[in-house]
């Protein structure tokens, strides 16, 4: 029986021609049906590396040439409801993270710089040798 799964699929920006260091990076929330996590596993990792590219040398990046690069599938979680196709108020996802204080959290919310600590990480480590 499918099964819905929210797959947090990893991208960053890298500028072509560039010194690497700090870069931008998107954790995108999708859903996935699939038979079984494994299936769910593989087909985020197949939408990743669909998303990466450069949209055939077009893309940019504050108006130098970049591409996106897939890093790979941070968590996976199988949905609140899972007998349900998700719908309104269905809880697809979550992120568990560790704050050095309350006011830490409020201004996480704000939007404001703060120190997080992931500690939700579920996925498998990144077979491209990145660590």
């Amino acid at each position: 029986m499918s099964q819905w799964y929210a797959a947090h699929v990893v991208l960053f920006v890298q500028l072509k021609d560039q010194p690497r260091g700090r870069c931008t990076a998107w954790e995108n929330i999708v859903l996935i049906k699939a038979d079984s996590e494994e299936q769910a596993f593989e087909k985020a990792e197949h939408r990743g590396r669909e998303e990466a590219g450069d949209d055939d040398g077009t893309f940019r990046w504050n108006g130098k040439p970049a591409r996106w690069v897939f890093a790979g599938i941070r968590k996976l979680t199988a949905c609140e409801d899972a007998e349900r196709r998700p719908g309104d108020g269905t809880e697809i996802s979550y992120v568990e993270m560790q704050l050095e204080s309350e006011q830490s959290v409020y201004k996480l919310v704000r939007g404001d710089p703060v120190k997080v600590q992931f500690v939700d990480r579920v996925a498998p480590a990144p077979s491209n040798g990145a660590s």
